[in-house]
């Protein structure tokens, strides 16, 4: 069986500009979200800016300026503020899985309750015209004002809006698990089990596996796409990132 070679721990890779779009409370950034098994990285390569997060510990707004790492477990809901020229390197479990299906926004809970109204919501259309800015727009601000919403409940000690969100957002995911699970199978699995066998290989003496020995290198496959918290470079690379989806 002939594996691919991900990058160091199956990670997956993108570049993102954040959005200077400015929001109902004023604040430019992008579209609040969560990811549900995927823990998720930024590390900052230029600018300044804020990661807003929710969680069981509360509200936090957590400074972004070049060297600083900012990451999140799955549950996180985060929300990326532009504070002048951000720039960031995004790190993704499971193989970029983050970007690639496992991530909800915070529409508000008559949107995230109705799967079809949801998926309207939350598509962008092909391309990176004025009309997708318009809808990646859109959908920031769909996403702002549920966010608002949760933020506001557990600043005032109450975690029901936002443990309810979690379980919807849980619900919207279900019928992707299967193959999220074969996904993680093939990436990080793998990669784990690659160095179980290169381990044993050294135990016994016999480091065969060297010979195979060789460098990768790769370039965006595409430029200023549409994420969800900015525009969006990103690398399609074999085994590591699946080919991203149009949102």
């Amino acid at each position: 069986m002939v594996r691919p070679h991900p990058l160091p721990g199956a990670v997956g890779l993108s570049h993102l500009s954040a959005y200077d779009w400015e929001a109902a409370d004023g604040v430019c950034g992008g579209s609040p979200h969560l990811h549900l098994v995927c823990t998720e990285a930024y590390v900052v390569t230029g600018g300044r800016g804020a990661v807003q997060t929710l969680s069981p510990d509360g509200y936090r707004d957590i400074p972004l300026e070049p060297g600083s790492v900012a990451w999140f477990t799955p549950g996180t809901v985060h929300r990326m503020v532009q504070g002048g020229e951000l720039r960031i390197t995004v790190l993704m479990q499971n193989s970029g899985l983050p970007e690639a299906g496992d991530a909800v926004f915070t529409f508000p809970p008559e949107v995230l309750t109705d799967p079809e109204r949801y998926t309207a919501a939350a598509t962008l259309p092909p391309g990176t015209g004025e009309d997708v800015a318009a809808a990646a727009w859109r959908r920031r601000d769909l996403a702002v004002e549920g966010y608002l919403v949760l933020r506001e409940a557990l600043v005032a000690g109450d975690t029901g809006p936002y443990r309810e969100f979690q379980r919807s957002a849980a619900r919207l995911v279900r019928e992707k698990v299967p193959a999220w699970r074969e996904l993680w199978r093939a990436g990080a699995l793998a990669t784990a089990e690659r160095t179980g066998e290169q381990l044993d290989a050294l135990a016994a003496g016999e480091p065969a596996y060297l010979g195979e020995a060789t460098a990768h290198a790769a370039v965006p496959t595409r430029l200023g796409g549409y994420g969800m918290c900015g525009r969006r470079d990103e690398y399609g690379l074999p085994g590591t990132t699946p080919p991203y989806a149009e949102e």
